[in-house]
């Protein structure tokens, strides 16, 4: 679907993103050293890719047939995208024309007088001259870390305080001066269109009351354990197309300790075997499809080549409208990505 973009958004497999994170963007801080850390709420560390990983799992996905890149600053990996990119238009594998590119403001970035400066080193990290989709990555205003100082800077805004601090609100940047400036980002052509992600509807309405330029996009959680039908059919009904993150469910938090409650696991719910072993598919490409006929824009992440071409060989079937209801009924409003579980921050209650 292409709402309002001023390019098609690739939804189906050509446009099914390889997410160039290996970590979330839910972790406190970036920790130096020869293998880059992210520290935990709990104070756990936990290791990014080792450098060249997501390299490697870029030009792997673009060799596939990978046209959409979910990116963001506070992944810590868009310089080795860029040059993934660069390497793969050099090589004769895509142009860049043919690419979409998203990537994402941070939340101590929110500042009037910081976006412009944030996304021109974005833009230089990943070596283009515009991005096709430029997002508030969550509708949280930090207090500001100048680039020069940290980057990424993370959730905390001085780590070296030590382990239990929380993040310091900023309180000179509320969210329409942000998208006013994200606006203005648009009209100096170093973005082709602006979105959101992480906003409710409450405040899609508010910065929809406001605005010269509506978002193009919101990127919300969503997968068979948090359906958000009300939320899906009110941003159908506004012209404003959804891309779902974690469409996979738990997987990737339940590896850091963050699943929750008594819950299986979406790839291991029965049901969703049952449908495999019904369409000769695997339990992902199952849960995959089912996004991608919901009308979202997916965005699994790996690293793994064959994860990468199992998740883009989704085209060749469809899911009957029992099946789709059967996905859909396992929904328990269960949200893994939520900074008002790990920081005082509870945005989505």
């Amino acid at each position: 679907r292409t709402h309002m973009l001023r390019r098609s958004l690739p939804q189906t497999l050509r446009g099914i993103v390889v997410i160039a994170a290996i970590t979330m963007a839910s972790f406190a801080a970036r920790v130096l050293g020869a293998v880059p850390h992210h520290t935990l709420a709990s104070g756990g560390r936990m290791p990014m890719a080792e450098p060249g990983v997501v390299g490697a799992a870029v030009r792997a996905a673009l060799e596939l047939g990978y046209r959409h890149l979910d990116c963001a600053g506070d992944y810590g990996n868009e310089q080795e995208v860029g040059e993934a990119i660069r390497g793969a238009i050099a090589d004769g594998l895509c142009t860049r024309e043919e690419l979409w590119v998203t990537t994402k403001l941070w939340n101590t970035f929110h500042n009037k007088e910081n976006v412009e400066e944030t996304l021109r080193k974005q833009l230089s990290d990943l070596g283009l001259d515009y991005v096709d989709l430029y997002l508030i990555h969550f509708p949280i205003a930090l207090k500001h870390v100048p680039i020069a100082t940290r980057y990424p800077p993370g959730w905390i805004h001085d780590p070296s305080l030590g382990e239990g601090q929380m993040p310091t609100p900023a309180t000179d940047a509320p969210i329409h001066e942000t998208w006013a400036e994200m606006e203005r980002m648009l009209e100096l052509g170093l973005v082709r269109n602006i979105g959101i992600s992480n906003f409710q509807p409450n405040l899609v309405m508010d910065l929809l009351n406001g605005c010269k330029v509506k978002p193009a996009v919101n990127q919300l959680e969503l997968h068979p354990y948090l359906t958000q039908e009300r939320v899906m059919k009110f941003h159908e009904e506004k012209g404003i197309c959804v891309t779902a993150y974690s469409p996979l469910g738990s997987s990737s938090y339940a590896s850091i300790g963050q699943d929750i409650g008594d819950v299986v696991g979406v790839l291991n719910e029965p049901a969703i075997t049952e449908l495999a072993a019904k369409y000769g598919k695997s339990n992902a490409q199952i849960v995959l499809r089912w996004g991608m006929q919901r009308g979202c824009c997916i965005i699994p992440k790996s690293t793994k080549r064959e994860r990468l071409q199992q998740n883009i060989d989704i085209l060749d079937f469809e899911l009957s409208e029992e099946d789709m209801a059967t996905v859909s009924a396992l929904n328990r409003n269960c949200r893994y990505n939520d900074p008002g579980s790990y920081f005082n921050l509870p945005i989505f209650d």
